[in-house]
């Protein structure tokens, strides 16, 4: 088994059906850069331009798992190594005022969208980052046209809270930003301990 990055405690694989959902590893890296590259290159869920190498990529994993956070990958047939999606968890802004509020990514291999892999991705997402005490979730998703992620969130919960039209120019044109948020755990019900 490859090497792990500092995986949050209580976070463990996760099988659902012929899919496992897991953390990555860095034995993964390979896959999760051909994914996100695909991504970066073709689409606009991504603002950026240029695909991030595997250095970068593992770099951005070693960051997320430093602090604490999820980075998952969903598996094919648990065991087999191919990686078909990858979804994590960042800070949402780095100010200490939002230290209970999180944004999720989530990216499923080509050709391989509207077969629950997205959902199991971020269904398992959101169950860590509650687990983690964490308070909001918000996607700040590419397009007001990308309605795959924006149903995938409205089923696990998500609201729309707002749209920043033309904030990003990509292949082309302007891209609008799509805000969508949900609460995780008791949300603002409660103070936070």
């Amino acid at each position: 088994m490859s090497e792990l990055i500092g995986s949050p405690a209580g976070e463990a694989a996760s099988n659902l059906g012929n899919l496992t959902v897991r953390p990555a590893e860095v034995g993964d890296i390979p896959a999760i850069q051909a994914i996100y590259a695909h991504h970066v290159l073709h689409g606009i869920a991504s603002f950026e331009e240029e695909p991030p190498g595997q250095e970068e990529i593992k770099r951005r994993l070693a960051e997320i798992r430093g602090q604490g956070l999820p980075y998952l990958v969903a598996e094919d047939r648990p065991g087999s190594g191919a990686i078909l999606g990858f979804a994590y968890a960042a800070r949402y802004r780095a100010r200490p005022a939002y230290r209970f509020t999180l944004e999720d990514s989530v990216y499923v291999l080509p050709g391989k969208g509207g077969r629950g892999i997205g959902s199991a991705l971020l269904g398992v997402l959101i169950e860590h980052c509650t687990t983690l005490g964490f308070r909001q979730m918000v996607a700040v998703i590419g397009d007001s046209a990308n309605a795959g992620s924006i149903r995938l969130h409205a089923r696990h919960g998500f609201r729309d809270v707002g749209i920043l039209p033309s904030v990003g120019f990509k292949h082309g044109r302007w891209v609008d930003s799509v805000f969508m948020q949900r609460a995780l755990g008791a949300g603002d019900e409660t103070l936070p301990g």
